[in-house]
């Protein structure tokens, strides 16, 4: 290979790597401190930033809060791994937040099937959620079957919005 071509492929990269490290702040206008002053407030919502205690209302990653399967499956769908990785940062960066992970099941099977349907889906969530680096401590798992539909028609469009796990915090 010639040396230039080297070099053209070395500089390359390394702005391909710069341009990967960049981080986002983004600057909002001075907040009035009370006395006179002002100071300059800068917004933690990017990636990069860590997420405050007003950001599960206002973060539209975070207020996506649930998970939804396929007929019989409790494997999470790649769609989702998005939310969950906003969610596990979350838990990273509000050690005292906990959340309770609702699993849920359509009206097919039997109660106990539905049961542990459920469970099975919300301990996927919760695994996802610790490999992301979310805290097991943080994280607790109910079922609920087919005991709670959102929907109670009897056809597929209904039975899918069924299927799911909900994130619901139970403190800040």
């Amino acid at each position: 290979m010639k040396n230039t071509t080297r070099v053209v492929l070395i500089s390359l990269l390394s702005v391909a790597v710069l341009a990967g490290c960049k981080k986002t702040v983004k600057e909002t206008p001075p907040a009035d401190t009370g006395a006179g002053t002002t100071a300059p407030v800068t917004d933690t919502t990017t990636t990069a930033g860590a997420y405050g205690p007003n950001d599960l209302d206002t973060d539209a990653c975070l207020r996506q809060r649930v998970v939804y399967f396929d007929l019989d499956q409790d494997a999470l769908k790649p769609e989702f791994q998005a939310i969950i990785g906003c969610h596990a940062k979350y838990l990273r960066d509000r050690p005292s937040s906990r959340m309770n992970l609702e699993g849920n099941a359509d009206e097919r099977g039997s109660r106990e099937y539905n049961l542990g349907l459920g469970e099975r889906r919300g301990n996927a969530v919760s695994s996802a959620l610790q490999a992301q680096g979310g805290s097991g401590s943080q994280i607790s798992v109910v079922s609920y079957g087919e005991e709670r539909p959102v929907c109670t028609e009897s056809n597929e469009d209904c039975w899918a919005r069924n299927r799911r796990v909900e994130i619901v915090y139970t403190a800040k």
